[in-house]
């Protein structure tokens, strides 16, 4: 019996040993991040990992007087401050900023996969109950400093999307979409919302935000919804109208399919002066510290872009069955690489505002940050250019950084992405509780942008 125990006891040392070598390495990229971004990404052998590498930086969030770094000829304030994990924003017509002061909707993973989520998003800042809040910030003055601070809407359902169309606002919690009545100037919604449409909340409800983009003739809200697993590994049951951005007519309320095969697209814009919209989307985990690069990407009706059988342009994924080959020639390879494991979440165009060159013409991404690759990347907010011809290139340049400090903490984890009433970049940081404001002292916002 006591050698029994005893045998035991080795084992399970044995094991913790392992597990804690494993914890602390896992996977280490073989490329700088820089090779894996770009619109020609290096893409190595696949590393299949039976469990995924872990290492994801401790939140401590900021103290008084600390921020991020801006770019050269930048500069970075607190535009408002004390929020509950602010993530998603939207302007207002009159200049107000809404943020969804939001988190995941309670955790139902069970076993290991559950053990290991709570405790990546407790140590990375994001394991408390979501404040299910919208609060209103209010710049009267125009000075970069909010003045006022209201409740706009409460007792959501970790609500992420916005929109404004006429005089209706609609507001996307994690399973469906409502639509209010509002007048500009309101500080605060008191109606009672009414269901636009239902949303795949289905348990575990992984990739749970919801980002709303409105067509250029308010006719249509297009949602982007997050896939509910890795691959598919629980089944294709779960995943139906998720990994895609659904189409939302609002005469009717049908819901339809308007590009899929997305892992988890979030950030959702416009490419000023056209019609074409863009999304920037997290690929999957566990085949590596150098794969798959996420990507930025014009969102087109009908395409699929892989998941989860195949990412960028047709390359398989070996863990998913049936191979599904023949689908390759229908799918459609992304625009531009992110970077592998950076989790881009915000998306905005800088074009009429006011970051000057050589911001002027190009995408503005948050990158969230890693939780899964060695070493980590991501933690900052980044620049791609576009050309003449309205394409990404290049390699993405910093505007925001400085968010992990030394020892490896993030002090906190830029989010999405905005602009003010003065041209200005506005960065949600959910673990510093911060709205962060990029501004370039001695500009102003073109005449023309100013009135839209």
């Amino acid at each position: 019996m006591l050698k029994h125990i005893r045998n035991v006891a080795i084992l399970l040392i044995i094991l913790g040993v392992a597990a804690g070598y494993y914890f602390t390495r896992g996977d280490t990229a073989q490329l700088p991040l820089e090779a894996t971004e770009g619109v020609e990404p290096a893409l190595t052998n696949v590393r299949k990992e039976s469990f995924p590498t872990i290492n994801i930086a401790k939140a401590e969030p900021w103290g008084e007087g600390e921020g991020p770094v801006a770019a050269e000829g930048l500069v970075v304030e607190r535009f408002a401050e004390g929020l509950d994990h602010p993530r998603s924003m939207f302007r207002l017509p009159n200049g107000d900023i809404l943020v969804a002061e939001t988190n995941s909707p309670p955790r139902t993973n069970s076993g290991i996969e559950g053990w290991i989520m709570r405790n990546l998003m407790s140590k990375a800042g994001a394991g408390g109950e979501s404040a299910n809040r919208i609060s209103l910030l209010r710049d009267s003055d125009k000075d970069g400093t909010v003045d006022e601070k209201f409740t706009f809407l409460e007792n959501l359902n970790s609500p992420f999307g916005m929109e404004l169309i006429d005089d209706t606002f609609y507001l996307a919690n994690t399973d469906a979409i409502y639509a209010y009545p509002y007048t500009e100037g309101d500080t605060m919604i008191t109606a009672e919302g009414r269901k636009v449409a239902n949303l795949n909340a289905k348990a575990p409800n992984n990739h749970w935000t919801r980002d709303l983009l409105a067509s250029k003739d308010g006719t249509y809200l297009y949602v982007s919804v997050g896939s509910n697993s890795n691959i598919g590994e629980n089944g294709m049951d779960i995943e139906k109208q998720r990994a895609a951005i659904l189409q939302i007519e609002l005469a009717t309320n049908k819901k339809t399919i308007y590009a899929d095969g997305m892992r988890n697209p979030v950030g959702m814009a416009y490419l000023p002066g056209t019609d074409k919209f863009y999304a920037v989307v997290n690929e999957r985990d566990m085949l590596g510290s150098d794969m798959v690069p996420d990507y930025l990407t014009e969102v087109r009706w009908g395409a699929h872009y892989g998941w989860p059988w195949h990412f960028w342009g047709g390359h398989v994924d070996p863990r998913v069955e049936p191979k599904n080959l023949d689908h390759r020639q229908y799918e459609r390879r992304p625009d531009y690489a992110l970077g592998a494991h950076v989790a881009p979440l915000g998306l905005a165009f800088t074009h009429g505002q006011a970051l000057g060159k050589p911001f002027a013409s190009g995408a503005v991404v948050a990158r969230h940050g890693s939780w899964n690759r060695q070493p980590l990347a991501g933690y900052d907010v980044v620049y791609v250019n576009f050309n003449m011809r309205g394409e990404p290139e290049g390699k993405p340049v910093t505007i925001l950084s400085g968010f992990v400090d030394k020892e490896g903490n993030a002090r906190g984890r830029p989010t999405m992405v905005g602009f003010d009433q003065t041209g200005a970049l506005l960065v949600s940081d959910d673990v510093g509780g911060i709205v962060w404001r990029v501004s370039r002292p001695g500009t102003v916002k073109p005449a023309a942008a100013a009135a839209k």
